[in-house]
């Protein structure tokens, strides 16, 4: 299908085909502060896991360690085991909680979706900067001008 066919001309065409080059490069742009945003909310809902394991570590441990401690003392057993038992459970569930953590940071370093996405837009913007645009009538005032002449004046 041609210009000529739709009603448009070269020109029309050339400034459509422009628009829509930057229309793509900026929803590209928009991807990535996407993707860029969803790796920052997988970031911070590790590290809220880390900082809940190092809660449970600094004021929660002592005194529930002392509450269960002496709770498994009354059942029977020596006041040192129970002790033993209850810090015990507390370091595994805080080893468990950094798992958690860790699995949360391993996604995101793993996560290639917005570097793709900035390549493809730094490819296009590439490709748009090194399109130039067609002399003018008149700039070099040699035959290829003057050809030129004509059809920018049944574009406009």
């Amino acid at each position: 299908m041609s210009a000529a066919d739709d009603g448009r001309s070269l020109g029309q065409l050339v400034a459509a085909a422009t628009a829509e080059m930057s229309a793509l490069v900026h929803d590209e742009i928009a991807l990535a502060k996407a993707e860029l945003r969803q790796d920052v909310k997988r970031g911070v809902m590790g590290s809220g896991a880390a900082v809940v394991a190092g809660v449970f570590l600094l004021f929660a441990l002592p005194v529930l360690s002392f509450a269960a401690a002496y709770g498994i003392h009354n059942l029977g057993l020596g006041l040192a085991w129970s002790f033993l038992i209850v810090g015990g459970a507390y370091i595994v569930l805080a080893l468990l909680l950094l798992a958690v953590a860790a699995l949360k940071f391993k996604k995101v370093s793993k996560s290639k979706g917005a570097s793709k996405s900035i390549a493809s837009a730094k490819e296009t913007a590439a490709v748009l900067s090194s399109v130039k645009p067609h002399p003018r009538a008149g700039q070099d005032g040699g035959k290829e001008s003057r050809e030129l002449e004509g059809v920018t004046r049944s574009s406009v």
